[in-house]
């Protein structure tokens, strides 16, 4: 085959050489941008489709704020002096002949299964098995997107399993099955950010990495929007009815990525299918263009030379090296760090919302559109924006209007002001994610990008696990066990920002070697200076 395949034979070449780090020789980032540019129509579309598989996670995400919410009742009759029944009452305490919910119960699993009366940890069950599904399902396909599957293979497969299990969570018969079931459907959700974001950002250029990064973001604010407007519309309906909803147009959208999504031209590279590589470089190359820094020929790709990872990268080796690498360990343990406490108010905001006197389809409506500026600024800014600063002043900003939430008691004033509170927090932690997944993406060289992207998000998840039994918590105290919670984790792990290094407005390595090449020769730099 080698043979036959001029390109091939030539670029072949490197391999006989040592696999020795040289100065001058370009990297695999700079490469590609000579041959494709910083960016063209047929990058934009493949990142756009790709980056749609945020739409349909969102959905999956926090759907249970809906199906698993506690419905309004109301008492059927009057009562005499001996007994009573108002607003305030307790139903648990009631007799079952003095109230009714409000809707049929089939509308909510709470009603529907009776788990009113529930301890907290049964009627949270559901949502905390699908964020433990994340978590498990993140550390076991942690790195087959880095490995033998690649990220187009791992997004069609997650989406895949995401939408059958979303379809058969529809059938489920008591509280047990479906929380299997929506473990099952965290396990497959688990990699799907990951591989769409590592995927997207790989097909373009430096100058465009953060803006491309940002359109998933976009689709996840679309995604969660569309939940309480299919919810509102689904109202008088079985809850059975959103996961139906939501399941058929991921089951075709996983089906299209199979078809029209290409392969990642930078893992294709690393893991030694040129190939590939130069076929999918052909087909979202702008052929000869004004886009491109050279024109894109197999004679001008044939005489190019870059630095390649000098081991083999198996299953479980990526997470292996990130450990064993001193600055690799340092770097993941401390975004790991902030993960986990954005991640906690991140998922926990919209789970808690139960407990604020406010139309719940109208709160969850404002939290998703809160989404949409955070999304704008990153779109815009995230070229001018620090990371490290940027993290630590959305972390912060985050934790003292969570804790300034809770204080609604102490003056009349904050009760109005609650849901103000909790909208500018829940901006700041999603701003706060989406600088901290454009971080990850250039902290890490490519060939374990993926893995350490998806440990991080693991920390995220984690968070997640015990959001919606601080939610539950949160209800009986006012909030106390919720808000407070969150504000003071978020508060404190946005202080790890200050173990990290800067990397706006640098280029991204795909190997080790490469990326300790760049970190020694800044060190030696900086003590030159």
């Amino acid at each position: 085959m080698a043979d036959s395949t001029p390109l091939l034979s030539e670029l072949n070449l490197a391999d006989s050489e040592p696999p020795v780090l040289h100065k001058h020789l370009p990297s695999l980032d700079s490469t590609i941008e000579r041959c494709i540019g910083d960016f063209g129509w047929a990058q934009f579309l493949q990142a756009t489709l790709v980056s749609f598989s945020w739409f349909f996670d969102a959905q999956q995400t926090f759907i249970t704020v809906f199906t698993d919410a506690e419905p309004t009742w109301h008492c059927t009759q009057l009562t005499d002096r001996h007994s009573s029944c108002n607003s305030a009452s307790n139903i648990c305490q009631l007799p079952q002949n003095l109230w009714a919910w409000d809707r049929p119960k089939y509308t909510s699993t709470v009603s529907e299964w009776a788990l009113e009366c529930s301890s907290s940890l049964v009627t949270g069950l559901p949502a905390s098995a699908f964020f433990m599904g994340c978590l498990i399902g993140g550390l076991a396909l942690a790195t087959l997107a880095d490995t033998s599957l690649g990220r187009k293979n791992m997004l069609f497969l997650s989406c895949l399993m995401m939408s059958l299990s979303t379809f058969l969570t529809a059938f489920s018969t008591n509280i047990w099955i479906y929380s299997a079931l929506r473990l099952i459907t965290g396990f497959g959700r688990a990699t799907i950010g990951t591989s769409a974001l590592v995927l997207s950002t790989e097909l373009v250029g430096r100058r465009w990495r953060g803006q491309v990064g940002v359109i998933g973001f976009f689709c996840f604010t679309l995604g969660f929007l569309s939940l309480p407007a299919i919810a509102y519309s689904q109202r008088a309906h079985s809850w059975r009815s959103l996961y139906i909803w939501t399941s058929i147009p991921t089951l075709l959208y996983s089906i299209t990525v199979h078809f029209l999504v290409r392969e990642s031209p930078r893992w294709l590279f690393v893991r030694g299918r040129k190939e590939d590589a130069i076929a999918t470089l052909k087909c979202i190359a702008p052929i000869d263009s004004a886009n491109t820094k050279t024109p894109f020929t197999s004679s001008f790709i044939s005489s190019l030379s870059f630095e390649q990872e000098t081991g083999n990268v198996d299953l479980y080796s990526a997470i292996s090296v990130l450990v064993e690498r001193r600055w690799a360990f340092q770097r993941l343990s401390a975004v790991m760090a902030i993960g986990f406490g954005t991640g906690m108010v991140y998922y926990g905001m919209p789970l808690a919302l139960g407990s604020l006197n406010f139309n719940l389809y109208l709160s969850v409506t404002f939290n998703a559109l809160s989404e949409l500026p955070a999304s704008i600024i990153a779109f815009f800014f995230i070229d001018q924006m620090n990371r490290k600063t940027s993290l630590l002043v959305f972390t912060s900003l985050c934790g003292i209007c969570s804790i300034m939430s809770v204080l609604k008691g102490m003056n009349p004033i904050w009760t109005k002001l609650q849901i103000g509170f909790e909208l500018v927090s829940f901006f700041s932690a999603c701003s706060a994610f989406n600088v901290l997944l454009i971080f990850m993406i250039e902290l890490f060289p490519t060939c374990v990008r993926n893995s350490a992207l998806s440990m991080v998000r693991q920390a995220v998840v984690l968070g997640g696990v015990f959001s919606p039994m601080l939610a539950a918590a949160g209800r009986a105290n006012g909030g106390f066990l919720s808000y407070g919670v969150f504000g003071v984790v978020v508060g404190v792990s946005g202080l790890f920002a200050f173990c990290l290094p800067e990397t706006r407005g640098r280029g991204i390595c795909d190997t080790m070697d490469e990326q300790e090449y760049k970190e020694t020769a800044a060190c030696n730099a900086v003590g030159r200076a």
